[in-house]
């Protein structure tokens, strides 16, 4: 239960902070070039919720199963890879530093890498489960 109310505090924190940062109405936004594929504002949120849901419990079911150091591992990956997701928004939005945010993208894709392959060892399905969530910020 503790694990579970951890994961899942700290997504929901995570998706507080994007929430709170993201400005895709605003002027600056409005005037960036954006490919044509590009998702409209409302499907982000219809994207961002579920994965959002599917970390905290691929995060949770992963943890509970890890044991020693490989459990400290998975820890640690998911704050890194949750701290990477939060700072994104603010980075684009807030900064408008969409170069920046770019290399921080590149940053987080990495980390999911990383984040799948030591939940890999703990939990397969739990691996499996974080699969959407990396393609989403390769994507996005």
């Amino acid at each position: 239960m503790k694990t579970m109310i951890f994961t899942a505090g700290a997504v929901a924190a995570t998706a507080a902070v994007g929430g709170a940062a993201a400005d895709p109405g605003s002027a600056w936004y409005r005037t960036l070039r954006k490919p044509r594929w590009q998702p409209p504002p409302p499907a982000y949120a219809l994207v961002w919720t579920p994965l959002y849901v599917t970390i905290a419990y691929a995060g949770t079911r992963a943890l509970t199963r890890a044991r020693g150091r490989d459990r400290s591992q998975i820890a640690r990956s998911l704050i890194l890879d949750l701290a990477l997701n939060a700072a994104w928004t603010p980075l684009f939005f807030r900064a408008r530093r969409p170069r920046g945010a770019l290399a921080e993208i590149a940053c987080l894709d990495i980390a999911n890498a990383m984040l799948i392959r030591q939940t890999w060892r703990a939990d397969r399905t739990a691996a499996l489960l974080l699969l959407p969530y990396a393609a989403w910020t390769v994507f996005a």
